[in-house]
């Protein structure tokens, strides 16, 4: 039986750099009905005005709008208005606008808002969003923070509009972990890197001298996990310190370590071991070292990932002919099989919200990906195209991210986001060739 690389795996948390700190300055009004309404199969964005800040420095009152109204954009769920088509100026964040002139060009909905660099080196930002439709004021708040972070002050603010206006929280105020590929395709030097989630503030963590595959965030601590080829060796699952760069060994196993995932309280990691005949998936307690083996069948079982409440695991295994997801409890008892599609299915990960599993799945000389219910009901795909696996949640359940190869001798892999309705798909822009992204949990 030919059995599929266990090297091709992805999927979650924390990277706070610097601090920054916030406050409410405006009651919040009840849900107004303008979110995103579905027409037709197709997403029917609200058209929502951002105008530039009002700034001590112009560029950067124009740099945090263009954040925000990137943010919005490419959720899909946004449609941000020409600027050329505003009619007022806005001069004050404080003033009630001229709701005529913004109901004129059809905004739903309005964000203003100053910046200030103060003394300790901050920036302060004072921010409001306002119901253009009924009139009134949605949401107010302020933010401060250190002026090399000046961009998360435009996410926490997207992050406030999203929620305010669709109820669902926000998600771009994360970071993703993926790897950096550059070099020829027959010989791709890979390394560890980390960025914002709109492909800002790429920071390298690893400097190319191993292999490395399959990067995950620990939920609760500033620490990530990985699979990495040290020279010459078999692969083996590590566990880094995201502040101090330093790393260790998670288990000690004589064979194969790989697809390791985290806990949702971060305490322990599900890893796949191979003995050389058959691998199988062990739980690795971070605090104390100890393992117990979860699997013992003859094949491949791998890409294990835990259910939000951390009862149940999802898995792909072979043990039947073909790659195929199977869902267990947390202590291996009561396997039972979820996937009953054609093809092969594998890279599974729970959604955050506990309501869909994520997976890659092989079929008709394509690679999709797909979603469906913790019982395997449901299945739909929402991507599809030539090579491509590893989705990752972002924080709020409702969007994916993957990578997907390129065809030719000079492709390389692209990280691409879609949400859940399969209607919005776009690439995150990264210096080089990108592969296997895991997403944060919200910063703040």
């Amino acid at each position: 039986m030919k059995r599929a690389s266990p090297l091709n795996r992805t999927a979650m948390t924390l990277l706070l750099v610097g601090s920054i700190s916030f406050a409410s300055s405006l009651p919040m009004a009840p849900a107004m009905a303008v979110d995103g309404t579905v027409n037709q199969g197709q997403i029917a964005p609200t058209p929502i005005a951002v105008p530039v800040f009002i700034a001590d420095d112009p560029k950067l009152g124009a740099d945090v709008a263009g954040v925000i109204a990137a943010d919005l954009g490419n959720s899909g769920l946004f449609q941000v208005l020409n600027p050329a088509s505003y009619l007022e100026q806005i001069g004050d964040v404080n003033q009630v606008p001229n709701f005529t002139n913004w109901r004129a060009i059809r905004a739903d909905a309005l964000t203003v808002g100053k910046l200030a660099h103060t003394p300790d080196g901050r920036v302060a930002a004072e921010f409001r969003l306002w119901d253009v439709v009924n009139g009134r004021p949605k949401a107010g708040k302020t933010f401060s923070a250190p002026a090399q972070s000046w961009r998360r002050i435009g996410h926490l603010i997207a992050d406030v509009v999203y929620e305010q206006m669709t109820g669902e929280k926000g998600y771009f105020d994360t970071r993703v972990v993926y790897v950096d590929e550059t070099g020829p395709k027959d010989h791709r030097i890979k390394k560890l890197a980390i960025m914002d989630q709109d492909g800002a503030n790429v920071r390298l963590l690893t400097q190319g001298k191993e292999l490395v595959l399959t990067p995950r965030f620990n939920p609760v601590a500033q620490e990530i996990t990985f699979m990495a080829y040290q020279t010459q060796g078999k692969p083996k699952v590590y566990v880094m310190n995201l502040e101090t760069g330093q790393r260790r060994q998670a288990g000690d196993f004589p064979g194969e370590t790989f697809a390791p995932r985290y806990s949702p309280d971060g305490q322990r990691l599900l890893l796949s071991v191979s003995d050389g005949a058959n691998t199988s998936i062990y739980e690795v307690d971070l605090r104390s070292g100890q393992s117990r083996r979860l699997t013992e069948t003859a094949g491949l079982d791998t890409g294990p990932c835990y259910s939000p409440d951390a009862r149940q695991i999802v898995f792909e295994s072979d043990r039947e002919g073909t790659q195929q997801l199977y869902v267990m409890n947390a202590d291996g008892s009561g396997v039972r099989r979820l996937s009953t599609g054609e093809g092969r299915y594998s890279t599974p990960v729970w959604s955050p919200r506990g309501d869909y599993i994520a997976f890659t799945k092989q079929a008709g000389g394509q690679f999709l990906i797909g979603v469906m219910k913790p019982d395997g009901s449901g299945e739909r795909i929402l991507s599809s195209g030539f090579h491509g696996e590893g989705p990752t949640w972002a924080p709020n359940g409702r969007v994916l991210m993957f990578f997907r190869e390129g065809q030719g001798a000079n492709a390389g892999a692209q990280i691409r986001s879609v949400d859940v309705t399969g209607y919005n798909e776009h690439t995150i822009a990264t210096p080089a060739f990108a592969s296997d992204p895991a997403w944060s949990p919200l910063l703040n």
